[in-house]
């Protein structure tokens, strides 16, 4: 039943916007969340909390290259990746046109540093 509830276009959008808070959030503190933490946050219920969860952070992922922003979902990593996010999400950054590499063995790790430094710089909110 829950599947259901979640492809209500109104309720994903809510989750997003949810999603989105959260990672400003995390943006002004400078540090990344994992995805289980991520999901925990968003009060994900189970089954399927990761997927749905990375389903929330690749509709992030093609909003924010839509429009030129730094992709916020760099602020989700995994626990099993030494720091990266899993590699869905460069695989979704290079189809929205995020991540653009020439190489057959394009630089994950250099991407994913920069990207993270600029979405932090440009989504934690500005003191006044």
């Amino acid at each position: 039943m829950a599947e259901h509830i979640n492809q209500n276009p109104d309720v994903q959008m809510t989750l997003q916007q949810r999603a989105r808070g959260l990672l400003i959030d995390q943006a002004a503190q400078g540090e990344p969340i994992t995805y289980q933490a991520f999901a925990k946050a968003l009060k994900l219920l189970p089954p399927h909390t990761i997927h749905r969860a990375t389903i929330v952070l690749e509709q992030l992922i093609e909003e924010d290259s839509e429009n030129g922003h730094p992709l916020i979902a760099t602020l989700v990593i995994s626990k099993a990746r030494n720091g990266l996010p899993a590699s869905g999400f460069f695989d979704c950054a290079m189809k929205f046109g995020a991540f653009k590499s020439t190489s057959k063995e394009p630089n994950n790790t250099l991407f994913y540093k920069t990207e993270f430094d600029l979405a932090v710089d440009f989504w934690a909110p500005k003191q006044s």
